[in-house]
């Protein structure tokens, strides 16, 4: 089964960087407030001046000290307590490719169940590489006498490690940085930004499980329902897929309500969002995120298209449900789309010399289409798709 491009914009935890990076530009101390982790000191580097960032969205109940959650809000929010199973999952998984000139990124999103080897590990689903390493180092850590929340974060760094260290061998590339958005960064981002709008193909109800009873069509959602909304995949004909999709159209409306609204220049959200940030967000130490700047406006311009890693199918392991994928396969997809073939150059001759000469046609930029993302339905032309 091979994995189709959707084209639109990659990572709720990238809107939060955005957000930083401009609110950087208006006070250069803020972003030494954001959480740092120096697990990528010493990691070898992109060449040639890209630059591949990695975002992960951990499924954890616990805040950045590891602290619970409070109470009321994991039951406002419908989701299980601190030690509900996949805590410290890695449910979303996408790398960014930005070459050397800043234009036309590739996303590439890693399905969760992606059955891969975990260095030290052994075989393990993708997504469970940060939560056996975290597990291994925290139980280590414990026998020492270390306490919290020190225990937290250096357990919390294996965790970084070991995703890193199997994406980095999965798809074959340096990862120069990364960014990892806690559960609760869904609910806080749209509080943070007043709402954002989707649309769904049909009316649901999932009370039992993720909570999510919304109608048809174009709506705004705010706090708990972005949260119910990203994470349903129970009643949805796709399953996890279909979820897959919801977290894209949450990020189009995130990136839609940038582009439309001016939150760059809103000091007042973009102050919100770097509280957002400072309490759900971890990036690398190494990132100097005003200096991504730049980046990050051709980023929420639309120069980027996001794509899916191709599986083969699905088969039972260790009698779980997993996705069985091709290392050669995955690799040359991953190489295909940051690194394409440039375009051979065509001879042209002058009609007064009769003198030929070779020009490269330069490619033109790749602009997000949403209104044909995940069906191909939009609303009223809207810059909103619809999903399942």
């Amino acid at each position: 089964m091979r994995g189709r491009p959707s084209k639109i914009t990659a990572g709720v935890s990238i809107a939060i960087v955005l957000a930083s990076a401009a609110f950087a530009f208006f006070s250069k101390t803020a972003t030494s407030a954001i959480p740092r982790s120096d697990v990528l000191k010493g990691q070898k580097t992109s060449v040639y001046g890209d630059t591949n960032i990695l975002l992960l969205g951990l499924d954890s109940r616990r805040d950045n000290n590891g602290a619970n959650l409070p109470r009321a809000l994991l039951d406002l929010m419908h989701v299980g307590s601190s030690s509900s199973i996949g805590g410290y999952n890695t449910n979303t998984m996408i790398v960014i490719h930005i070459p050397a000139n800043g234009k036309n990124a590739v996303a590439i999103s890693i399905p969760r169940d992606d059955y891969v080897n975990v260095p030290g590990l052994g075989m393990k689903k993708i997504k469970e590489a940060y939560g056996y390493a975290k597990y291994a180092e925290d139980s280590r850590l414990y026998k020492l006498g270390v306490k919290e929340p020190m225990r937290e974060r250096l357990s919390r760094d294996a965790g970084r490690k070991a995703t890193i260290a199997t994406i980095t061998e999965l798809l074959g590339i340096p990862i120069d940085h990364f960014a990892e958005v806690n559960l609760v960064g869904f609910y806080d981002i749209a509080n943070a930004i007043g709402g954002i709008q989707v649309c769904l193909n049909k009316a649901v109800n999932d009370k039992q499980y993720s909570g999510a009873v919304f109608p048809a069509g174009l709506q705004t959602i705010t706090g708990v329902d972005a949260l119910k909304f990203v994470r349903q995949r129970h009643g949805l004909p796709n399953g996890d897929l279909d979820r897959t999709h919801r977290q894209q159209a949450f990020i189009t409306g995130v990136i839609t309500k940038f582009r439309t609204q001016g939150i760059f220049g809103d000091l007042g959200k973009l102050s919100a969002l770097l509280n957002v940030a400072k309490k759900d967000v971890t990036i690398d130490s190494g990132w100097d995120v005003l200096g991504f700047l730049p980046q990050a406006k051709a980023l929420t311009g639309g120069h980027i298209t996001f794509h899916t890693l191709p599986i083969e199918g699905y088969v039972m392991r260790n009698s779980q449900s997993v996705n069985l994928i091709d290392i050669p396969t995955v690799r040359k997809f991953t190489h295909d789309l940051f690194f394409p073939p440039k375009p051979t150059p065509k001879p042209t001759v002058s009609g007064s010399t009769g003198a030929s000469t070779s020009t490269t046609p330069k490619p033109k930029p790749t602009k997000v289409n949403y209104a044909h993302m995940a069906n191909g339905t939009s609303v009223n032309g809207a810059a909103i798709p619809c999903v399942n």
